[in-house]
């Protein structure tokens, strides 16, 4: 019996008490059933009885009392106990908990998915790093949450785009297309320019592509080194997310939105809407209508268009393709764009506190033989992804990127997330996994097989431990839920590492799996341990499959 089904048991028992008179409340569609810290305290504990006692007119215990006679009815409730102010303790029979691991098993990938997002249509939106350098350290963090992000929303049933804005127009890009000229040209990076190999790689690689660059004027020679320097970044900027196991279902383009005349086409909009203004030669919007601080300048006096007029157009141009809501990845730097951008929502006829979120992740350091790692060759003065994964590798820079919220800053050590320890919070995940493969082949190499569904006896699983590991086993699709509604990856990170290993590691040391001379096992218990095991290593793999990382067979 999974929690969900165990909440549709006392649904179903309040609903019959309702039907024959005992009880006159609103049935609920669903009943929080959770995992008590005593197990004294039984299986599972619902305080349902204290939430609809106003509602039934009646004390919290007295509505308990009419709830646990009928729940200790229902198929696989062994009984249920009324503790403290109306609480309701409930313990399950052995073959009903036991139950989950062929559930699990039959599932395989399916199991913790749902569909309670269908037919939610999700832009999000992340890394978007200025196309003029690499990937550094911090869009490195956003590359692993926000890919996590887009596969738990699609595990829960939501459509999901995964979007990068790739910011190639403006300023920045003349400085970037300015620096790669001069070292092609052997003269020094203006100060305002960039530095580190890459510019030097790259202005090589436009040198070669592109014969007899250098002996064009100069303002030809910056126009080629733009348009061949921007998509050479580009490229490698794609190539580094691909490696890094993040994809990108659109790659969007700022300088698209100014040739297709959609900027000039969203201040109109939003002039339709009532919102722009014009004052001291300027066209503006007026933000503070809907609580920013300043109102936003869309058109300057000189008739050139703010980097807020393509934030804005960008905005109606995702709408227009369908998606609701509108999720935003960024960095530490851009908290003031929070409100900018949802003003821009509210301006548009959208609710901002609804249609659209903007998450705001917080800095990474790295740390190796305990000082912090500042700097890198290739692109001079940031940690980039690439640097990253030489490294630590992807696996142990996804999983670490991910464990903790995003609103709180990082320090990665590369001497822990490089160790074979259970220090290293990846190693001890992972190492979980290929333990339980290793027991699996140990049993194929013995002969022996966990046999058919139908060979499966739940009721046999009746030690702590394997009562423990069911019950974390089935706290996993709640998990997965919470984490998409909240928008928090980290919660997987801390079911695998704080649960779930754990609750293995402990069963593996106290059941024994696998018969020897000196352990001699009956068969039918043999197997079904061999079925709970592999219940755990599916959903160990489930849940780090949902960060990207990998579930090895062997470490």
């Amino acid at each position: 019996m999974t929690p969900d089904e165990l909440s549709a048991a006392v649904v179903a028992a309040l609903r019959e008490a309702v039907d024959v008179g005992d009880l006159s409340v609103p049935v609920p569609s669903h009943v929080t059933v959770e995992r008590p810290k005593n197990r004294e305290h039984g299986d599972y504990a619902t305080n349902v009885a204290l939430q609809l006692a106003k509602a039934a007119g009646k004390p919290p215990r007295e509505v308990a009392q009419v709830l646990a006679g009928r729940l200790a009815e229902q198929t696989g409730v062994k009984s249920v106990e009324i503790a403290g102010p109306g609480f309701l303790n409930i313990t399950l029979d052995a073959a009903a908990q036991g139950e989950l691991a062929r559930t699990i098993v039959v599932d395989g990938e399916r199991y913790g998915t749902s569909d309670v997002l269908r037919g939610r249509n999700i832009n999000l939106e992340f890394v978007s790093a200025n196309p003029t350098g690499p990937i550094h350290i911090g869009g490195t963090r956003w590359a692993a949450v926000g890919d996590a992000l887009a596969r738990i929303l699609r595990a829960q049933g939501a459509r999901v785009v995964s979007e990068y804005y790739i910011n190639d127009a403006g300023v920045q890009i003349d400085k970037f297309a300015a620096s790669l000229c001069a070292v092609a040209n052997g003269r020094p990076v203006p100060d305002d320019g960039y530095v580190g190999e890459y510019i030097g790689d790259i202005a090589a690689q436009v040198v070669a592509l592109r014969d007899g660059v250098l002996g064009l004027p100069e303002a030809e020679q910056l126009s080629v080194f733009r348009e061949e320097g921007l998509r050479l970044m580009i490229e490698q900027i794609q190539e580094s997310t691909e490696s890094f196991g993040t994809h990108f279902d659109v790659w969007f383009s700022e300088k698209s939105l100014h040739d297709s005349g959609v900027v000039e086409q969203a201040i109109e909009r939003l002039r339709a809407q009532g919102h722009v203004f014009e004052r001291d030669g300027a066209t503006w919007l007026r933000t503070t209508d809907f609580g920013d601080d300043k109102d936003r300048v869309l058109v300057k006096a000189d008739g050139d268009t703010t980097y807020f007029a393509s934030d804005a157009a960008y905005y109606l141009n995702k709408r227009d393709r369908g998606f609701m809501p509108l999720i935003y990845l960024l960095g530490a730097d851009h908290h003031g764009y929070v409100g900018r951008l949802k003003t821009i929502a509210a301006c548009a006829g959208d609710d901002m506190n609804k249609d659209i979120e903007v998450e705001i992740g917080q800095f990474v350091k790295m740390m190796k033989d305990g000082q912090e790692v500042k700097l890198s060759k290739r692109a001079g003065n940031i940690i980039t992804l690439d640097d990253v994964v030489d490294w630590i590798g992807v696996d142990a820079a996804r999983y670490a990127l991910t464990r903790q919220s995003v609103d709180s800053n990082i320090m990665l050590d590369v001497d822990v997330l490089t160790s074979k320890t259970n220090d290293n919070p990846v190693y001890y995940v992972q190492y979980a996994h290929a333990r339980i493969s290793s027991v699996l082949r140990n049993a194929a190499e013995l002969g022996i097989e966990k046999g058919s569904a139908a060979e499966f006896d739940p009721g046999l699983l009746v030690e702590d431990r394997e009562s423990d590991l069911l019950g974390v086993l089935g706290e996993y699709p709640r998990v997965v839920a919470t984490a998409a509604e909240l928008r928090e990856v980290h919660r997987i990170n801390r079911y695998l590492e704080e649960q779930l290993a754990p609750a293995y590691h402990k069963f593996y040391d106290e059941c024994r799996i696998l018969p020897n001379e000196r352990f001699p096992l009956a068969p039918e218990l043999t197997r079904a341990r061999l079925w709970l095991a592999e219940a755990a290593r599916t959903v160990l793999a489930n849940g780090l499959g949902l960060l990207g990382v990998s579930a090895p067979e062997r470490m």
